[in-house]
């Protein structure tokens, strides 16, 4: 790295491990901008190496792009030896993209991160723009923007009356608990009073166990007519 200005010097790491794993960083951005544009078929080593400028790499970290660095990429697929960007969602084009966010939408998993949609559909803002209002953006306080299904079956009207209602409620400093609280104190039950209860199951006594009378074992034959057994005496009584 030269400090003075920030830039990286890859050539000066030649034969380093500095020099190896910024190759595989250049491969994979490549592979990724290449899918982004539509080009998804897979590649050999040596396709790659020649489209990204690296065909005078020595043998040795060509032996470890194949054997550890490719294959274990989690961004990257092996395909009949050739090898291919991996997406998050691989996305084939706007029907696909829809269909997804539909099934997240079923299934309560909510939005989709734009960054990860656009990493996997080719063309992705071409795409988005011709679904038009059959999803919604929101953004994130971290300012990434979040990409949902638009349920228009969802969609109906509010009385005025109950909007006011409703935003005259603070709860943005108020727990489950409290919110819950509240409710009770209002006389309105919750969804969770509302469902299923759980029974508990009887608790059975245990029956106690059957005292048995315990035998022990004398040793001492030849005294069978001196000691006397006092096994069945009530303690306290002569």
């Amino acid at each position: 790295a030269d400090h003075s200005n920030g830039s990286f010097n890859l050539k000066a790491l030649s034969g380093g491990s500095g020099y190896k794993f910024g190759v595989l960083a250049k491969i994979v951005n490549y592979m990724k901008t290449r899918h982004q544009r539509g080009d998804t078929h897979p590649l050999t080593l040596e396709e790659i190496l020649d489209e990204t400028q690296h065909l005078d790499i020595g043998l040795k970290q060509k032996q470890w792009l194949m054997s550890e660095a490719l294959v274990n990429n989690p961004k990257i697929e092996v395909v009949d030896g050739k090898y291919a960007f991996k997406p998050k969602y691989n996305l084939k084009d706007k029907k696909a993209l829809l269909r997804l966010l539909d099934k997240h939408d079923q299934r309560g998993l909510g939005g989709i991160l734009l960054e990860d949609i656009e990493e996997g559909l080719p063309n992705a803002q071409k795409a988005i723009k011709a679904l038009g209002d059959q999803i919604i953006f929101v953004n994130r306080p971290d300012k990434k923007k979040i990409l949902f299904y638009n349920d228009k079956s969802c969609q109906f009207t509010v009385d005025e009356e109950f909007q006011k209602l409703w935003r005259s409620i603070p709860v943005d400093s108020m727990d489950e608990e409290k919110i819950e609280e509240y409710l009770k104190r209002q006389g309105i039950s919750s969804m969770q009073e509302a469902g299923p209860k759980k029974i508990a199951p009887i608790q059975r006594r245990k029956k106690p166990a059957s005292q048995k009378k315990r035998r022990f074992k004398t040793h001492n034959d030849h005294l069978a007519g001196v000691l006397k057994d006092y096994s069945d005496v009530v303690p306290g009584k002569q």
